[in-house]
């Protein structure tokens, strides 16, 4: 059988890192065409001394600009309605969003509406719905990460919870993609050990489900072993001392890596942590990182092969699958995730839903194994119950 070697790579996005480098944030908006920003971020940060400096760098620049810090952290469309509303008021020419994938998708999406006049959910990615857009009504976005996860710096789509299903939904266009991202790991520092842990799961399982995803894209592959040997290495000193800029530092770069390889795909473990945080209100990361062992089981027929040379890469002791499952077991409970979503209070009284929304989502095509809604169903029943033997979560394909 011959393999499939076509594909389509972009890897554009301008990236200033190191300690500090939010001093250049001015000179990120003349770049970006920005005169009037509008700082879009979390409830949780919107007193704190990172916006405090955000706005102080502005000043000194001359940029007038105000804060919308009404996002929550599984946002919804209202959050981007009522920010766009600011942005329309306050007439504002472009977006400074800072925080984690919560105020970076948020404050995309206002950029992106800024200028549209048809309803948020008429841009879901779905075909070639993004077409639908004036891409002359989007508005340029600088992006500043304050956590080192979802990469979504990097990414041209937002996620954000449908209010009345329940469903997240991912809104695209190529022209969301920040025109600058200020990844300074001096902005991370203060971040919680379980947060930090949490953000950095997602990271690895962002680099984990690329790898694994169906297809030829030896550039995303490269990427996402990188990223995952970076997680390997700095998320446990990252997570020991807040304080370690060396490990701050490659944590961002791994963060936008996952989400730089993921444009190759992602897999049920996304599939079934966006509808577990719409219902449940969880935290992203976290979730993922609770799902990801069940979730190897139930592929590792799709995926043994693969575990080799990862097992290799990353210089593990144990080789092949058994080697990564072992090992992603053993680096769990280094950083404290919990075993089970149960642990977390998710339930599994709406198990069948649940697998149903799950299927249905975009990431499900990347999965390297064929699923059905109930095999998503018995997969997410094995999170909650912590169930982790073979027999007890691989379905029928």
């Amino acid at each position: 059988m011959t393999a499939v070697l076509t594909g389509n790579w972009n890897y554009p996005t301008k990236i200033w890192s190191g300690p500090g480098r939010i001093g250049d944030l001015g000179e990120a908006c003349a770049i970006a065409g920005i005169a009037r920003p509008l700082i879009v971020t979390d409830k949780g940060l919107a007193d704190s001394s990172i916006i405090a400096t955000v706005r102080a760098v502005l000043a000194k620049a001359g940029l007038p600009h105000a804060v919308y810090a009404e996002v929550q952290g599984n946002p919804v469309g209202a959050n981007v309605d009522d920010g766009t509303a600011l942005y329309r008021s306050g007439g504002h020419d472009g977006v400074i969003a800072v925080g984690g994938g919560s105020g970076l998708d948020v404050g995309k999406a206002i950029a992106f509406m800024a200028g549209q006049t048809r309803p948020l959910w008429d841009f879901e990615d779905v075909g070639d719905w993004w077409t639908r857009a004036d891409p002359d009504g989007i508005a340029p976005v600088i992006a500043v990460p304050t956590t080192a996860g979802t990469g979504s710096e990097v990414g041209r789509a937002s996620v954000v919870v449908k209010e009345d299903s329940h469903e997240k939904k991912i809104i695209f266009h190529p022209k969301m993609l920040p025109v600058v991202v200020i990844a300074d790991p001096e902005l991370t520092v203060g971040l919680p050990p379980h947060i930090t842990a949490a953000t950095g799961m997602d990271a690895f399982v962002h680099c984990f489900e690329a790898y694994c995803a169906p297809g030829f894209h030896p550039m995303a592959d490269g990427i996402a072993l990188e990223g995952m040997r970076l997680v390997k290495d700095y998320l446990p000193r990252a997570y020991a001392d807040g304080g370690d800029i060396e490990a701050r530092s490659r944590m961002l770069a791994a963060a936008s890596m996952g989400a730089t390889a993921f444009q190759k795909g992602l897999g049920a473990v996304h599939s079934i942590s966006h509808p577990v945080g719409a219902f449940y209100n969880t935290h992203h990361g976290l979730t993922n990182a609770i799902v990801l062992p069940y979730v190897m089981t139930f592929n590792r027929p799709a995926i043994a092969d693969r575990m080799v040379p990862l097992a290799r890469y990353l210089g593990l002791e144990g080789t092949g699958f058994d080697g990564v499952y072992d090992w992603v077991l053993a680096f769990r409970r280094q950083l404290d995730i919990p075993n089970s979503l149960g642990e977390i209070g998710v339930p599994a009284d709406q198990a069948e839903l649940i697998g149903e929304h799950a299927q249905r989502d975009p990431s499900t095509g990347g999965n390297p194994r064929v699923t059905t809604a109930a095999d998503m169903t018995a997969i997410f029943k094995a999170a909650v119950a912590a169930m982790q033997q073979e027999s007890e979560i691989v379905g029928s394909n």
